[in-house]
């Protein structure tokens, strides 16, 4: 209020009652432009608040924009199908193109694999045509060398024919054979040479030795040829024999002979072949009923142990390593004896009285047990067949006691009956063992590892015990020089007794034996 009153002087002279009239005619204007500033603002404010009009303008825009993006969608979902449809159109192109390009490489390389091939035909045939021509002209040489063998006068015809031939540009092939002494050979070969010595280098007489080439000679026996000689039958059987005698390297047999090393070890390998196919079913078979009679007899005569057809034997032969499955070939019970690892194969045989194998179970693994390989051998097969129902073979203490195993009492605390029988059936048992000690003596091959690959190792067994059979059956006597002594651990089952009815047997032979004085008494001393 102060504000809106001008400013006088002091010594002013204006009156109160002109103060008076300015201040009302100051509150009238003041109530004038009161009502102006309430209606200002009322307007204001009517039009700050939308109408109906502008509400509905306002929604037809929102829906004008809504259509907008609405089509804009369905313009890009448009062009994406186009895009789609036209990258699938052009993957179709590329499809075909690779295809066609794909027929077009594929032609081209049979076109040159047949070309390839058609060359290779050609080159063959023109090989062929020069090996043809190659052993016409080896033939002629061939000629002129034997031509030239003859007397002066054809030596001299030849060497003017060959150097006419040499003129016509005719080759000459060159034959070249290392010339090796057979002097040993051929002393032995020789009628004069004496029995004894023969006999201690093929460990049997000339006889027996001419027995074996006879039976062998169809089988081993090989033709000439221009480019050499073939090695006679006898040579042929003579090197196998030797080598299996004495066990001695490749190196020295070819050295003896006057032969290659390869050449024997062939040979060596053939001849064994042909006596396990030739001869073994000849001199080494299952006997027939009346073989079998005989051989009951002699048993019984020798041991009071009626129908005894057989003892058997387990052996083992030492090898080399083999590459696979060592621990198989792996023999614990030599290597703990002889302190050095050891491994081996088995050979399981089959005697007669006479020590004739009758029987045998070659190759199986030494780390094997004896009623291990004694399950794996045909004569296993045979008796389960029922064919040596009512008969024994006698084993050792490593095998059960079966129905046709008859085997000694193993227990601690024998009484006389049992010992008496253990003493009897120990007279089977040496039977056995001895024939397989002069199997190992025979042919010493079989006392130390040898050369030969362990695929082959069963073949060359085999041909030893049917020659040890042959041996026999001929009545060779052994040299006694051959010392060798046999050491085969027996170690017994885990099931011992597989019979009763064999037990039985057994204890009604053991009462027999010494109830009706076949026992002797030798164990009471």
């Amino acid at each position: 209020m102060k504000q809106l009153l001008p400013s006088f002087p002091e010594n002013s002279s204006f009156s109160h009652s002109y103060i008076n009239q300015f201040l009302e005619k100051t509150l009238v204007q003041m109530n004038d432009n009161l009502p102006n500033k309430r209606r200002r603002r009322k307007k204001e404010a009517i039009q700050e608040t939308p109408s109906e009009n502008d509400v509905e303008n306002q929604g037809a825009v929102k829906t004008k924009e809504l259509k907008e993006i609405i089509t804009s969608l369905l313009l890009l979902e448009e062009q994406e199908k186009s895009e789609q449809d036209e990258f699938s159109k052009e993957e179709e192109e590329n499809k075909l193109l690779f295809e066609a390009n794909h027929k077009k490489t594929t032609k081209v390389m049979w076109d040159y694999y047949s070309n390839v091939q058609q060359h290779h035909s050609d080159l063959e045939e023109l090989g062929n045509v020069r090996k043809r021509k190659g052993r016409v002209n080896s033939a002629a040489a061939c000629a002129l060398a034997s031509s030239a063998v003859g007397a002066a006068e054809e030596e001299i015809v030849s060497s003017s024919k060959a150097s006419n031939n040499s003129e016509k540009g005719i080759p000459q092939r060159r034959l070249w054979v290392k010339n090796r002494s057979k002097a040993w050979w051929d002393q032995c070969n020789s009628a004069d040479f004496p029995e004894d010595e023969f006999k201690k280098a093929f460990r049997m007489g000339k006889d027996t030795f001419e027995l074996i080439c006879n039976e062998l000679s169809s089988v081993v026996a090989k033709e000439n040829t221009m480019l050499r000689d073939a090695v006679p039958v006898r040579q042929r059987v003579a090197v196998c024999i030797w080598r299996l005698a004495t066990g001695e390297s490749l190196r020295l047999v070819s050295k003896r002979f006057g032969l290659g090393i390869s050449t024997c070890h062939k040979l060596v390998l053939e001849v064994c072949t042909a006596i396990r196919t030739v001869l073994m079913p000849k001199y080494l078979q299952w006997p027939d009923e009346n073989k079998m009679r005989d051989i009951k007899d002699e048993y019984e005569a020798m041991s009071g142990i009626p129908n005894v057809v057989g003892s058997m034997y387990t052996t083992h032969i030492p090898i080399i390593a083999p590459k696979i499955s060592v621990a198989a070939y792996f023999n614990k019970r030599h290597t703990e004896r002889n302190q050095k690892t050891s491994y081996s194969i088995t050979v399981q045989g089959v005697v007669d009285p006479k020590g004739v194998f009758t029987d045998v179970c070659i190759g199986w693994p030494g780390s094997m047990l004896d009623d291990q390989v004694l399950e794996k051998s045909a004569l296993f097969q045979r008796a389960n067949t029922g064919l040596l129902n009512g008969v024994w073979i006698v084993g050792s203490s490593g095998y059960p006691l079966m129905d046709w195993v008859l085997v000694p009492y193993t227990q601690q605390h024998l009484t006389w009956t049992q010992h008496a029988f253990n003493e009897k059936i120990g007279e089977v048992q040496r039977v056995g063992k001895e024939a397989f000690v002069r199997l190992k003596r025979r042919w010493s091959c079989l006392q130390k590892r040898t050369e030969v690959k362990l695929q082959d190792l069963p073949v060359v067994l085999g041909a030893c015990c049917v020659l040890h059979n042959i041996c026999e059956m001929q009545n060779e006597e052994m040299d006694p020089e051959l010392n060798f002594e046999l050491v085969d651990d027996e170690m017994v089952p885990e099931i011992q007794l597989r019979s009763t009815n064999a037990r039985l047997a057994r204890d009604v032979i053991a009462h027999i034996l010494l109830h009706h004085n076949h026992a002797g008494t030798s164990f009471l001393s």
